[in-house]
């Protein structure tokens, strides 16, 4: 199937050209935190598919309200900035963003920074964030004395704005960008070190840097100039990246509500400012539902079945609320809902009733109480229809389809070309684990419910393939599961990544900090890396976030564009006693996949700030490089690589990967009807839900749900009071994108298989190609153009069917 484009934007089935994200959505999706991105799982390492689900920030993953196993989940938040190469020497601009060396502070201070107190880190030059430093008493007087700097340049700007690209796109670039990278830091420090103090700070401060994202996104100046551009003889002899930020800014700021009557535009600011509310709130409803619950075992038969690792980390975390004298071996155990106690759990506990406590409490979470996250969702999509009517669309799904790729009825026609080819694979899954439960003399084999089927997939993926998931953990320790990604991340697009620890401030110990260089040893981007599970502060699930993007006009020597910086974070099992992380199967192909976000963005070559790496990318197809990394993980000579027992070097015996290469379809159907479940109830919430109708929240996902789970979600089911990503994140009717980017991704791997995997050579022709267009051109081409330019073709979803198992069943119907 081919996509087709629509109008000025670019079919939904992979890329297409809809405008990159402006500024003033920029800053808001910063507001509103950042974004997770979650994945589909393939197979049996992955954990069968229990019905929960999402995750968290947005992107896909929080606290991963949407965790299972066929989730991987990833964050992924807009812009940010980014930091120079220490080699640069700073030079001073006129609206700093970040700048001298680091740990030093500039020989020139900013303006900015001649008007606040010494002693604030916001307020600071700096090139890579004093993560270390900023605590919850800087926020308030820091982000106001950074709104009122800005806020003056903005005016100043507007005086002065012609419609030239020096004189409106080069310093409306420099007042956002300091703002962004500010914000974005602090931002950060509550999804990793949350804490009262700062969730207080960030909430009182809010409003006002969303008063003054509005007035930025709603600045008659600025449109005008950006529309004198458009008209103006000279619009044929600029770039495409030029062209594409043009077209943004106007698109964005229509959408921003410039065109509207002042009654309007004032209702349109007060709705922007109470989603942004409400959205915060929803996110750290999650946060503290999921740390709420704690369960304390002392009978050492109620966890039986939980491997070694599991019960290390249920010890460690009794340890660390009191219990002192708590081992693996003896208890007492404390089980949380934070993913790798939760999976644990449901893969592997055989006492059924605490399964069933666990994933009831899991599906549950900020349901009820205060923490109850229902009327806050009525009220989100409340607001957000009465923006789309302000704005002249029909529903808020509209508006979201406005900048991406897709259309509503392009969405909707994959989403249900996927499930058609998914339901009878999905239907003979159930079949199957319930023909094997039987086999195995299991009282519930009549009766399976949602508790049962993470733990019973997994019994069936260990018969089926003998594949045992923590027996293959001592393969997985997180030291060479990094090494072998930067080897092959070397092969493929001549980069080397080398530890760079103690040159960049970090806010854990744990976190680790890299420099990516280029083939000559030249410093082309650096990254934070944060793996490790701490459910006492930290969001759950997985993302990527910008900490700064490359930047010709924010160069830090004058010459060089500012080199990016990036944060990864992970939350798999940190080592227990003397052993290191080791992972399971699953939480490699996470580091993969958000080594893939990562990448696009270190290793864009596109010198306009507002269009490289991710930024402009449309958000259906944001996620192409990162699905696109976790194929890897079936690689061979990839695997091999990175699968040696952490104690005895020993390769993962030849047998056991070919069975993983088999077993990479188990219960496919099943895990692709979960995404489809929630990508379809997102488009349904936002397109066709009438807040206040006949129908309820809760109705809308039943229906749906008939369609596309074959075991229908308990009565009682309240996911949608976790589903981050939607109501807290961006992926509000965008969920969809996950398959979209999917088509794309596989597709694009494909052509490594039609190269020769084993072809070292072919590999690498390909592997640089994909860096010369994929990676490195950024938002500053239509995403359609980007993948014709790499595969020479438009995007075909055979590939992602054949990878899956489904394409039988796809081409029966």
């Amino acid at each position: 199937m081919k996509y087709s484009r629509i109008g000025s934007a670019r079919n939904r089935a992979q890329y297409g050209f809809t405008p990159a994200p402006s500024l003033i959505i920029t800053l808001l999706m910063l507001m509103a935190t950042r974004f997770s991105l979650s994945r589909s799982a393939h197979f049996c390492l992955k954990t069968p598919a229990f019905s929960r689900p999402t995750t968290k920030n947005l992107l896909q993953c929080r606290s991963c309200p949407l965790w299972s196993s066929s989730f991987a989940l990833c964050l992924h938040t807009l812009p940010k900035s980014t930091p120079p190469s220490p080699h640069h020497r700073r030079k001073t601009i006129a609206v700093r963003s970040f700048c001298p060396a680091p740990g030093s502070i500039s020989d020139h201070p900013t303006k900015m920074s001649t008007t606040t107190s010494d002693d604030n880190p916001l307020l600071k030059d700096f090139y890579f964030p004093p993560f270390d430093s900023i605590e919850a008493k800087h926020v308030r007087p820091g982000i106001r004395a950074l709104l009122k700097q800005v806020d003056e340049d903005l005016e100043a700007l507007e005086k002065t704005v012609e419609p030239t690209w020096p004189k409106l796109v080069e310093p409306l670039e420099k007042i956002v960008d300091r703002l962004t990278v500010v914000w974005g830091a602090v931002n950060h420090l509550k999804s990793v070190k949350d804490n009262p103090d700062l969730r207080s700070a960030i909430e009182e401060v809010q409003p006002e840097k969303v008063a003054f994202s509005l007035k930025l996104g709603q600045s008659k100046p600025i449109y005008n100039a950006f529309k004198a551009i458009r008209e103006s003889p000279d619009w044929e002899s600029l770039s495409d990246a030029r062209k594409r930020i043009v077209d943004s800014q106007i698109k964005e700021a229509v959408l921003s509500g410039i065109a509207l009557e002042d009654d309007k535009r004032e209702q349109f600011n007060k709705i922007e400012q109470e989603l942004a509310k409400l959205s915060q709130k929803f996110g750290e409803n999650v946060l503290d539902a999921t740390k709420k619950f704690e369960k304390l075992i002392t009978d050492k038969k109620d966890i039986e079945g939980l491997p070694a690792t599991s019960l290390g980390l249920a010890a460690q975390t009794a340890v660390s609320t009191g219990h002192e004298k708590a081992t693996a071996e003896d208890g007492p155990w404390i089980i949380t809902l934070d993913a790798p106690s939760y999976m644990a759990v449901m893969q592997h506990a055989k006492n059924r009733t605490l399964r069933e406590e666990v994933y009831r409490a899991y599906i549950n979470r900020a349901s009820d109480g205060d923490l109850d996250n229902t009327g806050i969702i009525d009220q989100i999509l409340k607001l957000r229809l009465e923006k789309a009517k302000l704005l002249g669309y029909n529903n808020y799904a509209e508006v979201s389809m406005a900048m991406k790729m897709a259309t509503v009825d392009k969405a909707e026609e994959l989403l249900e070309k996927l499930r058609s080819a998914s339901w009878d694979p999905a239907v003979k899954d159930l079949e199957d684990l319930k023909e094997f439960c039987k086999s195995q003399g299991a009282p519930e084999a009549d009766d399976l419910n949602h508790w049962d089927i993470t733990f019973w997939s997994e019994r069936l993926c260990e018969s089926k393939y003998e594949l045992n998931e923590e027996e293959l953990r001592p393969y997985f320790s997180l030291p060479r599961v990094m090494d072998g990604l930067f080897s092959l991340v070397n092969m493929l697009f001549g980069i080397n990544v080398e530890p760079a620890d103690g040159l960049a401030p970090v806010w854990n110990n744990d976190v680790r900090f890299y420099r990516v260089n280029d083939s000559s040893g030249s410093p082309i981007a650096y990254f934070y890396f944060d793996p490790y599970s701490r459910p006492s502060e930290k969001r759950g699930g997985a993302w990527m976030d910008e900490v700064v993007s490359r930047s010709r006009v924010l160069s830090l020597d004058g010459a060089s564009a500012r080199l990016p910086v990036a944060h990864m974070v992970c939350n798999q099992m940190p080592p227990v006693g003397d052993k290191p992380s080791l992972m399971t199967f699953r939480e490699v192909e996470t580091v993969f996949h958000e080594f893939g976000h990562a990448l696009q963005h270190m290793l864009t070559k596109q010198d306009e700030g507002l269009v490289a790496g991710i930024r402009g990318v449309e958000w259906d197809a944001v996620e192409l490089p990162s699905q696109f990394m976790e194929n890897w993980c079936y690689h061979r000579d990839t695997l091999m690589g990175i699968a040696k027992h952490h104690e005895t070097g020993e390769s993962l015996p030849e047998d056991i990967y070919k069975k993983l290469l088999t077993a990479r379809t188990f219960r496919a159907g099943t895990l692709s009807l979960r995404q489809l479940r929630f990508a379809t109830v997102d488009l349904e919430l936002h397109a066709k839900y009438v807040p206040g109708g006949s129908e309820s929240i809760y109705c809308v996902d039943r229906r749906v749900s008939k369609r596309t789970q074959v075991l229908p979600p308990l009565p009682e089911d309240k996911f949608l009071c976790s589903f981050s990503h939607i109501f807290a994140g961006g992926y509000a009717a965008g969920y969809y994108s996950y398959k979209w980017a999917e088509v794309l991704s596989a597709d694009a791997f494909s052509a490594f298989e039609d190269a020769g995997l084993e072809n070292e050579k072919a590999v690498k022709e390909t592997g640089h190609r994909f860096r010369e267009t994929v990676l490195a051109l950024g938002g500053g081409k239509a995403p359609l153009e980007v993948f014709v330019q790499f595969r020479g073709r438009e995007p075909s979803p055979e590939p992602l069917l054949r990878h899956n198992g489904l394409l039988p069943a796809t081409a029966s119907a």
